[in-house]
């Protein structure tokens, strides 16, 4: 991070103490309408004389805005809690119930949230009513810090799923979790930036987000909970948040939270919950670190890739991808990242004496667990 910001993951704390129900941060007033949702399908039915029969909850809908009352009755049900138990210590963070069979249930995260786990240790899952299972690693990716558990309890209320590419600025958001093992957490704010170019964890193991920027609070613990639009439909999942650094005091929230698109999180987690495993796009090219710009200038390209096909060439230097301009390896590599394997990207690239636009369609390469 710039301007003395350093990158902080939300999500991993010891000790963390974990308490039921839901709490909701902030309260937007607006006019509501009485509705009610299916316990278990979360289908929405009216309601003639604000009452609902058996089976199903009242909620209010906001005519304008985004109520956050019921939105968090709708969505609470499908967050999770997640506490881990190794050799070394424990920790905790969030997640949210992703696809649900009569007899599995299958949870995304984030794969810092459980990587202490991956060979050795317990992982435990909260329900939000309480019910605690002992879930087990399905796949992880720790390129793109996503991660999908499975329990033993079937027909558990799915989340909803938005699409991450129609959200905009200034959008309301809502994000759920369980901060500081503080289970049930709801908290309200808009969408401050997209696809901002984050990174998180040590240089080995280094994952690049395409970041939705919130102001929504965000704390150790949140790391793998859902972020929803103002119909309630995951449209992130909360993973890091910017911090002031130590000389600042401690770390927490200072309305610097950042979550992975939904759409991308979707696409590694049926990857994962098919095969185990999940992949990546390549272009195949490697940039010169000490060449300092505009422009990152190409020093090598990898035989048969995407960019060999295309026809690109060491030397040349790439100005921009998708529109974007490049100026860092992170904003180069979270561009390609943003896309899947098969998509096809722009790339501008300066030879000195021309600029030449180049489509590409992607490669595939398999990711880091």
């Amino acid at each position: 991070m710039q301007n003395g910001f350093s990158k902080v993951v939300a999500g991993f704390l010891i000790g963390a103490v974990s308490v039921g129900g839901f709490a909701v941060a902030n309260n937007n007033n607006v006019p509501v309408v009485k509705a009610c949702i299916d316990n278990k399908t979360k289908a929405l039915f009216a309601s003639t004389n604000g009452s609902c029969p058996k089976g199903r909850s009242a909620i209010d809908i906001g005519a304008t805005g985004a109520n956050i009352k019921s939105i968090a009755q709708s969505v609470s049900a499908s967050v999770v809690s997640i506490k881990i138990s190794t050799a070394t210590g424990s920790g905790s963070g969030s997640g949210s119930i992703y696809k649900s069979n009569s007899s599995l249930s299958y949870i995304i995260t984030n794969n810092h949230v459980i990587e202490s786990a991956a060979t050795s240790g317990k992982i435990e899952v909260e329900l939000n009513n309480g019910d605690i299972f002992p879930a087990t690693i399905v796949g992880r990716n720790s390129e793109y810090d996503l991660a999908v558990v499975s329990i033993r309890k079937g027909n558990l209320p799915e989340i909803p799923i938005g699409d991450s590419s129609s959200i905009a600025i200034g959008d309301a958001v809502v994000a759920f979790g369980s901060p500081l093992g503080l289970s049930g957490t709801v908290t309200s704010g808009i969408v401050s930036a997209l696809n901002r170019p984050v990174t998180t964890g040590s240089s080995n193991t280094e994952s690049f987000m395409d970041a939705i920027q919130t102001d929504a609070a965000i704390n150790p613990g949140n790391s793998g909970g859902p972020l929803v639009d103002a119909q309630g439909r995951a449209v992130g999942v909360n993973s890091a948040i910017a911090t002031l650094g130590s000389a600042f005091g401690a770390n927490g929230n200072i309305g610097l939270g950042f979550s992975i698109p939904i759409n991308q999180a979707k696409r590694i987690a049926d990857e994962l919950i098919a095969t185990g495993k999940s992949t990546k796009p390549f272009l195949g090219v490697l940039f010169d670190p000490v060449f300092a710009g505009p422009g990152l200038r190409i020093s090598n390209i990898t035989a048969d890739s995407a960019a060999e096909k295309a026809g690109l060439t060491v030397g040349t230097i790439v100005r921009s991808i998708n529109g974007f301009k490049v100026n860092d390896a992170v904003t180069a590599i979270v561009r390609i990242r943003s896309k899947a394997p098969g998509d096809q990207i722009t790339v501008v690239v300066d030879s000195g004496s021309s600029t030449r636009t180049y489509n590409i369609t992607l490669g595939s390469a398999p990711s880091l667990p």
